[in-house]
């Protein structure tokens, strides 16, 4: 990882855990089993890139550019994609586990989630318009002033989101789902 440019490279076993990587720049690579738990990667740029198997919990990725990056079974505990740069900014995560992290005002229309854990997870003021949480934990995620337009909870569940902070017209949502969206009324669905 030490020249500035990589382009289709898989990095494979590779270990960074607490190291610093700045101002590299990555173009279809791939990241397999990897570990770069506590490093600091900002100002980076990836396009077109995928992380499968790697431990990426708290990373430090302020600046960094995520372009149609993709998680496959990845730990990304803890991780701040709001210090990410927006330009461009495409991600989607499937059997990943998203503890902790923040999205806080990121512009995420589209983004799949696929049986991800997102426990206490920060949304607040993402437009996350037609974003599909498909088989996801959302328990103690915190959605606040954010853009549901379209999105698709029907798998979801453990989500409590307050409808009149966060505008949700075509949302979707299952019949056993309803609850988390009443759970400020202290009411008793049977």
């Amino acid at each position: 990882m030490d020249s500035l440019i990589h382009v289709q490279k898989t990095f494979e076993k590779v270990s960074y855990t607490g190291k610093k990587i700045n101002n590299r720049e990555f173009e279809d690579c791939i990241f397999k089993n990897c570990d770069f738990s506590n490093s600091n990667f900002s100002n980076n740029s990836f396009m077109d890139c995928e992380f499968i198997d790697c431990n990426l919990s708290m990373m430090d990725i302020a600046g960094t550019s995520l372009k149609t990056v993709g998680f496959k079974n990845c730990k990304l505990l803890g991780l701040p994609f709001h210090t990410c740069a927006d330009f461009m900014f495409s991600v989607y995560f499937q059997d990943c586990i998203l503890d902790y992290a923040s999205f806080a005002n990121k512009k995420m229309p589209k983004t799949k989630f696929n049986t991800c854990s997102l426990k206490e997870i920060s949304f607040i003021g993402t437009n996350l318009t037609q974003a599909i949480f498909e088989n996801c934990n959302l328990d103690q995620a915190i959605f606040n002033d954010t853009q549901l337009a379209g999105v698709d909870f029907t798998t979801a569940y453990n989500y409590k989101i307050d409808p009149e902070f966060n505008p949700m017209k075509k949302a979707k949502f299952s019949t056993q789902g309803i609850a988390g969206l009443l759970d400020k009324y202290d009411i008793k669905i049977q």
